[in-house]
């Protein structure tokens, strides 16, 4: 069993930053498929960006340049960077992880972008 805790979602104006933080409770591995998706309002959970089991890093399209995904393995954590924020990045930003088979969802933190 995971759990995944999120933090770091708010308020912010375009062109501007914030840092997600998801923390794994458990003892997971540099290897377990993990990182983000989002969900805006009226629309499908999609990709943001992920680590492969093989340790390399997929984005969507739409955040390739201004996002970047992290991870501190000492501390079972997985970060997103998110730079140059546009309106359209607002959704509900949840933690993924993939264990021992198991897909496994954060809570979610909230995330709008607007002036």
């Amino acid at each position: 069993q995971v759990q995944l805790v999120e933090s770091g979602g708010g308020l912010v104006q375009p062109g501007g930053s914030l840092r997600l933080s998801c923390a794994a409770s458990g003892s997971i591995f540099s290897n377990n498929v993990m990182g983000w998706y989002r969900q805006a309002p009226g629309k499908q959970r999609e990709l943001v960006a992920l680590f492969t089991s093989g340790g390399s890093t997929r984005y969507a399209d739409s955040v390739k340049g201004r996002f970047t995904i992290s991870r501190d393995n000492a501390k079972n954590t997985v970060y997103l960077q998110m730079n140059s924020l546009k309106p359209e990045d607002t959704a509900v930003y949840y933690c993924y992880i993939n264990f021992w088979l198991t897909d496994y969802w954060g809570q979610g933190t909230q995330v709008t972008c607007s002036s």
